[in-house]
């Protein structure tokens, strides 16, 4: 009766069963659970063990500690803005760790033409990306079967990762063939309205000068001619903005209470190498972090000239940078008392490489100062939107080479895309 009892699902500690451990039967299964458990009549309880075998693999288990899942993306990464975020943002969801190859300069000359930004540069805002475990410098164009061996065997790469745009080398030939035909590629949606050589060719239609702080827009309406403006609105953006891709980009996180909150406000056109140091520098000074992103109309009204990537552009950028906790859209130009409240702002901070202003006469931070919260941080970096706009302006002919190439190969992408799921 001892042994049935056992054998029940009810257990043996029910009280059907528990007057029966008064038995004969309930002693031996007594003595053996203590055997089991102590080990106290290790001699006596060994014959009665086989019967509590297969209960034992019921017990839970240590979980065995498994591999993380590493997935690789490349890219040239100039002129980096929210596309180049968001495929990172994907690739990253398809493992546990993601592994980043910079493509060398000599590399992108090669197979696209003369890159905007330096490989320093590059590497700095890749490394600046929330998504992004490790970078590998100077990396090919092409997966070939040695680097691929590389990857498989010094980085521990699972999968290899690209867009569902077609990335051909100057033979026409498929960059990640080696990888399909091994079984380990895996593919993300591209993001839609944004490109590199789309951002050159705002660049070249919108700026007419490029003396730093005087530049001007042909997208003023006394400067244009009809045939103009249709040419600068085909190179407005096409990006569709939805509250989705916020969230994405989003940490989704409010301060602790108690936190320094540390604000610091800009344009952030053309996210660049400057921008990440500037916000790490301003991280570095509290425990949270808010970025105010001037809206388009502000920095027209006080710098001159538009934005080449509109607000929601700039902000996604912004967020994408890993030391970057929330993002205020269309910040006021001006930081007021009630504004300082309503986010518990600790210190107020801005950086010595700044665009110019054409406003005179009106301090943005007037308030914060009169407090004794604000600060100069250093700009570890002297770049600002206007000298990576003259770079390509300086080398406009051989920008425009390169983009008539890649424009033609999007344009084709475009024209027999297909709906991918996923995002």
């Amino acid at each position: 009766m001892g042994l049935l009892a056992f054998e029940s699902n009810q257990g043996l500690w029910n009280s059907g069963y528990y007057s029966q451990l008064f038995g004969i039967g309930g002693v031996m299964v007594t003595v053996a659970i203590l055997w089991l458990s102590t080990g106290y009549f290790g001699g006596i309880g060994a014959p009665f063990s086989p019967y509590f075998w297969p209960y034992l693999g019921q017990l839970p288990k240590k979980k065995e500690r498994k591999r993380p899942v590493r997935v690789y993306m490349d890219g040239c990464f100039d002129l980096m803005h929210y596309g180049h975020a968001n495929a990172l943002r994907q690739a990253k969801l398809l493992g546990d760790q993601l592994v980043v190859g910079v493509v060398s300069d000599e590399e992108i000359v090669a197979n696209k033409g003369p890159p905007v930004l330096s490989m320093e540069e590059r590497l700095t805002l890749v490394s600046g990306l929330k998504w992004v475990d490790e970078v590998i410098p100077n990396a090919p164009y092409e997966i070939t079967e040695e680097f691929m061996n590389t990857l498989f065997n010094k980085y521990n790469i699972d999968y290899i990762i690209h867009g569902d745009d077609p990335c051909l080398l100057p033979d026409g030939t498929d960059a990640y063939a080696l990888a399909k035909k091994v079984g380990r590629y895996k593919q993300i949606k591209r993001t839609e309205g944004v490109s590199s050589t789309d951002i050159v060719g705002r660049i070249l239609l919108t700026f007419k000068q490029k003396e730093a702080g005087s530049m001007e827009t042909t997208t003023d309406a006394n400067q244009n001619t009809g045939a103009t403006c249709d040419k600068v609105k085909s190179q407005l953006s096409n990006f569709l903005p939805t509250s989705r891709r916020i969230m994405q980009f989003s940490n989704g996180q409010a301060p602790s209470p108690g936190a320094r909150v540390v604000y610091i406000d800009g344009a952030f056109d053309l996210f660049h190498a400057g921008h990440v140091e500037i916000l790490r520098s301003a991280r570095q000074l509290g425990d949270f972090l808010l970025v105010g992103v001037h809206d388009d109309q502000a920095i027209r009204d006080r710098r001159g000239y538009r934005p080449i990537m509109h607000l929601h552009e700039r902000t996604l950028s912004v967020l994408a940078c890993r030391y970057v906790d929330e993002v205020i859209i269309g910040a006021p130009w001006e930081v007021s008392r009630d504004m300082i409240t309503t986010f518990n702002i600790s210190l107020v901070v801005h950086g010595t490489v700044t665009e110019g202003s054409s406003v005179v006469g009106i301090d943005p931070y007037a308030v914060p100062k009169s407090m004794g919260i604000f600060q100069t941080i250093t700009s570890t970096k002297p770049i600002t939107t206007v000298s990576v706009a003259t770079r390509i302006i300086d080398n406009h002919e051989a920008y425009k080479k390169r983009n008539l190439k890649k424009k033609a190969s999007e344009d084709r992408y475009y024209t027999q895309k297909k709906f991918v799921s996923g995002d």
